[in-house]
């Protein structure tokens, strides 16, 4: 930017985008400040460089708020836990299959995972029937991303909203 620039001659872009021609650096500056703006190297890469006469203040205004906008669109993709063991009671499983529920129905990810201790480990199948129970109860708002599989001691799920099918498609 202005008195950065380093080459002896660039290529000019004036203010309205037209093309001004080929310049020595020092009288771009002067045209620049004759328009009571700043000269910013836009190419640095191409011969010459390729400068633009703009306001440079103006410019990262512009590009501040075009990255904010693209922020606000963004979806925030939460994944939530939930922990569970091969011996745990109905009870405490449906439970836990209501607080997925809510998880899916807010857009967010829900990780189911049982885990074994000791001797549980030589009995997977209980784990993987409970698994297969609880994805057969939330089939109807969500979807496993990934088969289940066994992760050291631990037999975990990914569980994500099926499209279309959360609050948003209430609204």
């Amino acid at each position: 930017m202005n008195f950065r620039i380093r080459v002896p001659e660039i290529r000019l872009i004036g203010p309205d985008g037209s093309q001004m021609g080929q310049f020595q650096t020092r009288d771009a500056l002067r045209k620049a400040e004759d328009f009571g703006l700043d000269l910013v190297e836009i190419s640095p890469t191409a011969r010459p460089p390729v400068c633009k006469i703009m306001d440079y203040g103006k410019y990262k205004y512009d590009l501040a708020k075009r990255d904010h906008e693209a922020k606000k669109h963004q979806a925030v993709v939460r994944i939530k836990e939930l922990r569970l063991r091969p011996a745990t009671d109905d009870h405490d499983v449906q439970t836990k299959i209501r607080h997925a529920r809510r998880f899916l129905e807010d857009g967010d990810k829900a990780r189911m995972t049982i885990q074994f201790r000791g001797r549980e480990m030589a009995h997977k199948e209980l784990g993987h029937k409970l698994m297969s129970k609880i994805l057969a109860e939330l089939s109807d708002i969500g979807v496993a991303e990934q088969p289940a599989r066994m992760e050291g001691r631990a037999l975990s799920v990914l569980i994500g909203p099926i499209p279309h099918g959360g609050k948003n498609a209430k609204a």
